[in-house]
């Protein structure tokens, strides 16, 4: 049975999830997100319209033990393994958001990284956006070329498919899949007018810096005196 504290993590859940389709940041069931909770995974379920997903559907996954095994009336997002496997491989993720959304898709679908054109990218952990290489959705193989990429990173781009964004919690993560969206967007249409001028390591080194006092807050700690 679901705690208080899981309770009100599927319940936002599906307030993201929603929202995320209504922003225009993802389309129809496409997208997935998931969360850590505890010792398991919450993760949207499989071909479900957000619009009539309840808190209770949410699939539960444990991140040990019976890789693969859940709980709930629905199940998991065909996506699951990525999910899974990024949390259990990363200990800082707690939360994941996977969409298929225009500009990100774009450029993944022409396998083209996304370059240091903005200073945000320091948000990311380095000084590009890798592409992971193709492969089918759902497998073992998509689930392992998205680890690659997200190597000492917080977000790629899926070949031929939409992109990831990983956060400490499902607010940073789903504010780095704006950011990430927003950043291909820009990307995307210097491109049309003769490409972007590139910043140098040292500045998106010294945008790293300034990011301890910048970006989205957790609103449960206080600001230091």
């Amino acid at each position: 049975m679901a705690n208080k504290s899981e309770t009100s993590l599927r319940k936002a859940m599906v307030e993201k999830a929603r929202w995320m389709n209504a922003s225009g940041l993802n389309q129809g069931t496409s997208g997935n997100i998931s969360a850590r909770s505890g010792d398991r995974m919450l993760i949207t379920p499989s071909a479900t319209p957000y619009d009539s997903m309840t808190p209770e559907m949410i699939a539960a996954m444990p991140l040990e033990g019976d890789y693969g095994s859940w709980e709930g009336p629905l199940k998991p997002s065909t996506e699951w393994r990525f999910h899974l496997d990024i949390m259990r491989a990363r200990a800082d993720v707690g939360g994941i958001v996977h969409t298929h959304s225009t500009y990100a898709t774009v450029l993944a679908i022409a396998r083209k990284p996304i370059p240091a054109c903005h200073y945000m990218m320091a948000a990311f952990g380095g000084m590009d956006i890798r592409v992971a290489d193709y492969a089918t959705f759902g497998t073992k193989e998509l689930s392992e070329a998205a680890l690659r990429a997200l190597e000492d990173r917080t977000g790629c781009l899926l070949a031929n498919h939409g992109m990831i964004a990983t956060g400490a919690n499902l607010d940073k993560a789903m504010w780095l899949a704006v950011e990430l969206e927003t950043i291909a967007k820009q990307y995307y249409h210097t491109l049309l007018i003769g490409g972007p001028v590139l910043l140098p390591k040292e500045a998106i080194d010294e945008t790293v810096k300034s990011f301890g006092s910048y970006g989205l807050q957790d609103h449960d700690k206080k600001n230091a005196a």
